[in-house]
């Protein structure tokens, strides 16, 4: 029963991104741009609540030597987030949805290439959120559960569903075939199972730092919130569609992680 929920946890988010890059088979080459700024409005409001009540806040409930230090960890924890994906967005050469200019170091890569890489660089931070969680329950932290973890990788994979879209759609208008538009959409996603996975093995040694690295976490999604989904999300002609669904977003986590939490 445990491996069947162990892996149930580990691949539902991937589960997620293969529906949503199974648009292309359904869809027209692309995607409106209003829809477009929808969906991302929608996963950066899901990760920052996912941010807030699956990591931060279990963060700082841990047992630890004192209340500064508790804050002090987390607080060092989510910084160390977003200075880890600043670090591998400029050492990953990839290129936005959209983009004309490349970020990172300069490559020969195809176009094609440095876009999967994008969303893939986007996905880390998600796999290392789900693989910490799922950590901490298979270890028996008293603040982790397996409800906790469970909720979290269902916001995750709700959230990966317009993301995989998102990533194969913009392929398909490249000109990439659909059935490989399919394939690289899937792909970008595979980064959050085996990072998870990765992490869990690595569960005795960093159960000692759980609250850090559970912050960790939440400052990489963080990260990927306001450098990567806020522009998207305002990007183009002014709509409210992007605020919108950021708050039906956020709150459809924080429902998810209260109500299974």
């Amino acid at each position: 029963m445990e491996l069947e929920s162990s892996l149930l946890i580990l691949l539902i988010p991937l589960l997620g991104t293969t529906l949503g890059a199974a648009c292309v088979f359904f869809l027209r080459k692309s995607l409106n741009p209003s829809v477009e700024r929808g969906l991302s409005g929608f996963a950066a409001g899901v990760m920052v609540a996912a941010s807030v009540w699956s990591l931060l806040i279990p963060a700082m409930e841990m047992p630890s030597r004192g209340t500064f230090f508790s804050i002090a960890t987390v607080v060092a924890g989510f910084w160390a987030g977003i200075l880890f994906l600043l670090l591998l967005d400029h050492i990953i050469p990839h290129l936005h949805n959209h983009g004309q200019e490349d970020e990172g170091p300069k490559s020969g890569l195809k176009r094609t290439t440095k876009l999967v890489l994008a969303v893939t660089l986007h996905n880390i931070p998600e796999g290392m959120a789900i693989g910490v969680t799922y950590a901490g329950w298979i270890s028996g932290n008293e603040v982790m559960t397996f409800s906790g973890a469970l909720a979290l990788a269902i916001g995750i994979a709700v959230q990966n569903f317009p993301e995989g879209a998102i990533i194969s759609m913009p392929l398909l208008a490249e000109g990439v075939s659909k059935p490989r538009s399919f394939l690289y959409g899937f792909l970008s996603g595979v980064v959050e199972p085996a990072g998870a996975l990765l992490t869990a093995l690595l569960v005795g040694f960093i159960t000692p730092f759980m609250p850090f690295l559970l912050s960790l976490a939440a400052g990489a999604m963080m990260y990927v919130v306001v450098e990567e989904l806020i522009p998207e999300m305002a990007s183009g002609h002014h709509s409210n569609v992007g605020t919108i669904m950021f708050a039906f977003g956020f709150t459809l986590m924080m429902f998810l992680d209260v109500l299974l939490g």
